[in-house]
């Protein structure tokens, strides 16, 4: 299933992409998507996460209680505007469900865009298209909580 959404931060690109490289920002996603636990590795320009969730109702039942996604970002260069692409794995560990997908970082909005375009699969025979959709939303909003996280870092971190 394809999945898209943007992100709009007041900043430039490069401010925008030093706080995706920022150990901070990404413990701050992980707060602010009330994760359990978690685990953050910033190696630039690659970004990895691991965050343990309570699980959807609406999935406890097939998964358990705790969900634990892995999230595996690696940044491309900077275009002469700064934009930049990336490459982003995210999987839940022990489970069938996957987002191979790619964020493109570039001018535009308040000051700067983070699109996500990928495709969600739930490897499940005759089952996944329908849990696609039910996933879809959770994910898209797990993804929106960096917004949330990255106004709170701009606003700490202010620029010039």
């Amino acid at each position: 299933m394809d999945i898209s959404t943007d992100l709009d931060f007041a900043a430039d690109p490069a401010t925008v992409y030093a706080m995706m490289l920022d150990r901070g920002y990404q413990e701050q996603v992980c707060v602010d998507s009330e994760s359990r636990r978690w685990e953050v590795e910033v190696t630039p320009p690659r970004t990895w996460t691991s965050r343990t969730l309570a699980a959807p109702e609406s999935a406890a039942r097939f998964t358990g209680s705790e969900l634990t996604i892995l999230e595996d970002t690696t940044w491309g260069e900077a275009g002469p505007d700064g934009s930049r692409d990336a490459r982003l794995a995210l999987t839940v560990d022990k489970q069938p469900v996957s987002l191979n997908g790619n964020l493109r970082l570039a001018p535009g909005g308040r000051g700067t865009t983070v699109r996500l375009t990928g495709e969600l699969k739930v490897n499940v025979p005759l089952l996944g298209r329908k849990l696609e959709q039910a996933a879809a939303p959770a994910v898209l909003a797990g993804f929106r909580t960096q917004q949330r996280a990255g106004d709170k870092w701009l606003s700490e971190h202010p620029r010039g």
